[in-house]
């Protein structure tokens, strides 16, 4: 039994020794509350002696004068205390705040860090359910829960040490009912934690079922689905309400079981006083103490009991917390890293590169796969879906490092270099265009967060999209909606390019940036991305080959390798794949 109440003891104690890190910062506020605790409690504590020398003194000699004076002692004791406890109360709820606020912080910066492989594994709505559901519960120990967890503590071992002062024989018997209780709150408490780690990981799947249906709204209503998705989702909220209602029962348990013995501890107390009393061993003051201080150790009991039910639950959250900050990107970083200079144009090799996704490792996306592009060429990507050009850029971009051979940029093997400066030389236009919901400026400035509204403007007409956000409600200023929901997509996509436009890197990715454009809107848009090419290393993946007519190159792709490579004549003469894709969009491969 002991090596199973230290194994608990210590598993609590691993987990909620993460969080000391984040109290570091707060060492002089937490000394502040500790001083206001001990007054605090001090005060509490000397309530009962007062209590008795009124009794004693006063009302069973008949002195008026001493009890008025009593009474002004105990009104300015019950002054200190409860302004020490005002203060006391704060300071314990500013830290729970701001430690929390720092968890989460500290969460979603170690999100935002994961690379792409951690997404292909975790639903979005686990991430924000630990972000949100998880640190509220954390949050619920750390504010309110520890304040009353350091008052009940302070309370009732002073309580028991009075006591012993008091009356050894009567405390010998609370000393017995202790054990009583405490070893029930560990065997419910491991209960509680356990179901609350389940009840909290069905409410994440809730999140997650809901995430993923409202962000595609419009295809659920399209295909009519709103009764099935409403299905999974309630039975998903069942599931976590079944496992909420068996470990309010256990607490239940808890509190019940606990509340019967700590009362019952009293009734015997007073009973056996009351004898002491006839006796002669105790006067009716010093069992008005003993009975005042045992009612302390039996609230201050049952509150622990309570708190311990909410530390299980922070404990089962705290798991789920650590088991996402424990996660690390698998992308390796060199401790000093080559220097990349964002503002340079540098040759781009990739070298006998074999690479599979880690969800399908047995599968190469990219196959003996060498391509080298020279400073300032347009190169086109083209080839039937599955081919690999997706995954050429997300190689480029250091989303995930190949199995095997090596990309580099300027001579530096990337995975060498800051992979911040990397990406900071890379600009990217992709075909499912993100929108954040804020206005069109600031969506637009997420290219150069430091740019001026003029930069913006300019790289809005060189994208062909100042004309539509002049007649929007509010030109610039209009907001976008959650993912852009209020423009066309063929809107959205000339938001996408006049970001990469500010952004002005020396490489451009380009994955069919005009896919979403009607046809006047592509022909300005072409000219414009015409004038942004120039000067620049460009890489374009290209599902209609008619936009890719005047690369300097064309690489033809199927299955992870290059096939072909060249100009559009020179690749229509030799035939093969490229002329029976250009045959079937233009009818004719005589272009």
């Amino acid at each position: 039994m002991n090596e199973s109440i230290a194994r608990v003891a210590s598993a609590k104690i691993k987990i909620f020794s993460r969080l000391s890190v984040f109290f570091k910062p707060y060492k002089l506020r937490m000394l502040m509350a500790f001083v206001a605790l001990v007054i605090a409690a001090a005060s509490s504590l000397s309530l009962p002696l007062v209590i008795r020398n009124i009794v004693d003194q006063g009302f069973f000699v008949n002195q008026q004068a001493v009890i008025d004076r009593y009474f002004l002692i105990l009104l300015a004791i019950v002054v200190v205390m409860s302004l020490f406890s005002a203060l006391r109360y704060y300071l314990v709820m500013w830290l729970g705040e701001r430690i929390v606020a720092d968890i989460r912080s500290t969460l979603y910066q170690h999100v935002l860090a994961m690379d792409p492989v951690f997404y292909e594994e975790t639903p979005s709505g686990e991430v924000l359910s630990r972000l949100t559901t998880d640190t509220t519960l954390v949050q619920s120990v750390v504010g309110a829960g520890l304040s009353v967890t350091l008052r009940s503590l302070f309370l009732l071992m002073g309580s028991l040490f009075m006591l012993t002062l008091t009356s050894p024989e009567l405390t010998g018997l609370i000393v017995v009912i202790v054990p009583l209780v405490i070893f029930p709150i560990i065997f419910f408490g491991r209960k509680v934690r356990y179901l609350s780690k389940i009840n909290q990981d069905s409410i994440a799947q809730s999140s997650a079922i809901a995430g993923e249906t409202l962000n595609a709204i419009h295809l659920v209503q399209a295909y009519v689905l709103e009764t099935y998705h409403s299905g999974r989702f309630n039975d998903s909220v069942a599931t976590a309400f079944s496992t909420a209602r068996r470990r309010l029962k256990a607490r239940a348990l808890l509190s019940a079981f606990a509340l019967f013995i700590v009362f019952s501890a009293i009734m015997a107390v007073i009973w056996i006083g009351a004898r002491f009393v006839m006796a002669g061993q105790l006067t009716v003051g010093e069992l008005s103490q003993f009975l005042m201080y045992a009612i302390i150790v039996a609230s201050n009991t049952a509150s622990l009991t309570e708190v311990w039910g909410d530390v299980q639950r922070a404990a089962g959250a705290m798991e789920r917390i650590l088991q996402l900050l424990n996660q690390l990107p698998t992308l390796s970083r060199v401790e000093h890293p080559i220097v990349i200079n964002p503002r340079t144009i540098d040759r781009i090799q990739f070298d006998q590169v074999y690479f599979s996704y880690p969800s399908r490792s047995e599968q190469y996306a990219l196959d003996v796969f060498s391509l080298t592009i020279e400073p300032g060429e347009t190169v086109a990507l083209v080839g039937p879906s599955g081919a690999g050009k997706s995954t050429v850029f997300q190689l480029l971009l250091r989303f995930y490092d190949p199995q095997h051979g090596s990309i580099r940029l300027g001579g530096t093997n990337i995975t060498e270099a800051d992979i911040d400066q990397l990406r900071r030389s890379i600009g990217i236009v992709p075909q499912d265009t993100v929108i954040f919901a804020a206005d069109v400026m600031e969506n637009i400035r997420m290219g150069k967060l430091d740019a001026s509204d003029d930069e913006i403007k300019a790289a809005a007409k060189a994208a062909a999209a100042d004309e539509f956000i002049s007649h929007l409600p509010e030109g610039y200023n209009t907001f976008l909606g959650e993912r852009g929901i209020r423009l066309s997509g063929g809107q959205r996509q000339r938001i996408a390019i006049a970001r990469a436009i500010l952004k002005n890197p020396p490489i451009l990715l380009l994955d069919e940036a005009t896919s979403a454009l009607d046809a006047e809107s592509e022909k300005w848009v072409q000219a414009a991305m015409e004038q942004v090419m120039k000067n620049r290393t460009t890489l374009v993946i290209a599902h209609r080959l008619a936009t890719v007519l005047n690369a300097d190159r064309i690489v033809v792709m199927d299955k992870g390798r290059i096939v072909a490579n060249g100009t559009h004549q020179a690749l229509l003469a030799q035939g093969g794949l490229y002329a029976r894709l250009a045959a079937l969009q233009f009818g004719d491969i005589h272009l």
